[in-house]
């Protein structure tokens, strides 16, 4: 991927350590407005990096993270150094989002993307009650559990993996489906999809055992259905420097003990 490395715009978690790391890069290697820039760099945790990431879809702009917060899965480390040349060198890696459809009691139709996962919970001390389509087709009647997810490869060595699931190779056409604390099949731990499939979400006594939907940081409350699918026309592109790819971080987090 060829982009312009003098055109960069910078972001930040706002915290007094990143943004006075930002001030100093944009004295040495000047800043743009991020709806100009050419590529993106996001000084903070994941949680900036996702956010940085969906402010991206649609502009073919690639972000480059440093970490600057807890974990920094999807970060570079910080330097304040040669930063054209970390740029040009760059190995970026394509993801694609899930799209969520959500359809809420009261009849209304809300969408979100994700780039990690779809998650459901319950909003109750009540498990929820939650029947699983895939492609038409009834797979599990009903899944009583604090809740349920669908992940991305990208996402699968985040709250998926916590909740037991797979981690996924980062380019595999594959889809993490995951229960959150099952009660009932209790021995069900969860699939692995093809990410052509398209997954819907029932939930049963709605009314009495209410769920909510998160698509990465989008929650909506009171959910009815919600139906799940790869969308192939918003990826987005993450810049790693060389050996630290996504890729290889994930290959590794899967040896890890």
């Amino acid at each position: 991927m060829t982009f312009q490395t003098d055109r960069v715009g910078f972001v930040t978690n706002g915290t007094a350590e990143a943004d006075a790391a930002a001030a100093r890069l944009r004295e040495r290697y000047g800043d743009v407005p991020v709806d100009e820039a050419s590529v993106v760099v996001a000084l903070g945790g994941d949680g900036l990096m996702l956010q940085s990431l969906h402010q991206a879809m649609g502009r073919n702009v690639p972000v480059y993270g440093m970490n600057f917060g807890s974990v920094g899965f999807l970060m570079n480390v910080f330097s304040e150094d040669h930063l054209a040349e970390r740029l040009a060198a760059a190995q970026a890696t394509r993801i694609y989002p899930l799209s969520m459809t959500v359809l809420s009691t009261s009849g209304v139709t809300q969408m979100a993307l994700a780039l990690n996962e779809v998650s459901l919970f319950r909003s109750t001390y009540q498990a929820a009650k939650i029947q699983i389509v895939v492609d038409g087709e009834t797979r599990l009647d009903e899944l009583i559990c604090d809740g349920v997810l669908l992940s991305t490869p990208a996402g699968s060595t985040a709250y998926n993996l916590s909740a037991h699931g797979p981690i996924l190779p980062i380019d595999a056409p594959l889809l993490a489906l995951t229960p959150i604390s099952p009660f009932r099949p209790r021995r069900w731990r969860g699939a692995i999809l093809g990410n052509r499939a398209e997954v819907k979400f029932i939930t049963r006594e709605a009314a009495k055992r209410p769920v909510s939907a998160v698509a990465d940081n989008v929650e909506f409350q009171n959910v009815l259905e919600v139906v799940i699918r790869e969308d192939r026309d918003s990826g987005v592109t993450l810049l790693f420097d060389p050996g630290t790819s996504l890729e290889e971080r994930v290959l590794t987090e899967q040896f890890r003990y």
